[in-house]
């Protein structure tokens, strides 16, 4: 595929101030920096990624992520503040996304590698299919907190007219894969076997940890994801800080309410 003729792939990050579990935690410091430029400035490394947008909602609560993007000079989309899988069509339809790659701003550890590798299978996908990542909920080899899916704008678009249950709206990408054959989907495995490190952050232990990683690389972030995998083995308690938090099920819903469906066809 040449440049000429590959499609424009969009990394759209979502960010949100009214986390349930950790308030605020895209706005966190880790060495100097929100938690969120840490995500931003990380994935812009991607040599597969032709654009980044920032996708918060409309709440007045996420003004200040909206004030962050404008100082940095980040593309940003306002959407829906639930319904997260309307926000992420609207975004890609904003922006003239072609490719859409899912990024969250509470894994401040995202690796661009990663990013590419996960892309560039998705491209070279033969048959080609609707949608890659590099987890499955009963399956992952690479830590918690790399997490890279990848669809077209077309299958984003069915999913948005189709997705019905609340846990598909507010994770985006569930009704890709909840139901076998509904998709053309892949699933891009590591050589390894990493699934059990945890990187993303929900709550304070998780914060705590990447903390310290940060700090082992002296508050820079362009260090690669390998890196911090011989971090973890050279001193196994940095992985212990956080052992015990539960990774959140994929059916789960924010609590306070689900996601109202903003489904609309126009």
């Amino acid at each position: 595929m040449t440049a000429a003729s590959r499609p424009k792939i969009v990394g759209i990050v979502q960010a949100r101030m009214e986390s349930e579990r950790l308030p605020a935690k895209v706005m966190l410091d880790i060495a100097g920096s929100p938690m969120l430029v840490r995500v931003v400035e990380r994935a812009s490394r991607a040599a597969t990624l032709d654009q980044i947008v920032v996708a918060t909602s409309y709440n007045e609560n996420d003004v200040s992520i909206v004030e962050l993007c404008a100082q940095r000079a980040y593309d940003f989309f306002q959407g829906h503040p639930t319904d997260v899988l309307d926000r992420y069509r609207n975004a890609a339809r904003s922006f003239g996304a072609e490719i859409i790659v899912r990024i969250t701003a509470d894994c401040p550890l995202i690796d661009a590698e990663v990013i590419d590798t996960i892309v560039e299978a998705f491209l070279s996908a033969d048959p080609r299919v609707d949608y890659a990542a590099n987890r499955f909920p009963e399956h992952r080899t690479y830590p918690i907190g790399l997490d890279t899916e990848v669809c077209t704008a077309q299958a984003l678009e069915l999913a948005w007219k189709e997705a019905e249950q609340p846990y598909q709206r507010e994770h985006v990408m569930p009704y890709f894969y909840d139901e076998p054959g509904r998709f053309r989907i892949l699933h891009v495995d590591n050589d390894r076997d990493y699934g059990s490190f945890r990187w993303a952050v929900d709550y304070p232990e998780d914060l705590e940890m990447i903390r310290e990683v940060y700090a082992r690389f002296d508050g820079r972030d362009d260090f690669s994801w390998r890196e911090v995998i011989a971090l973890m083995e050279s001193e196994p308690d940095l992985a212990r800080i956080n052992a015990r938090v539960r990774h959140k099920n994929f059916r789960e819903v924010d609590e306070r309410g689900a996601p109202e469906n903003a489904r609309r066809i126009d």
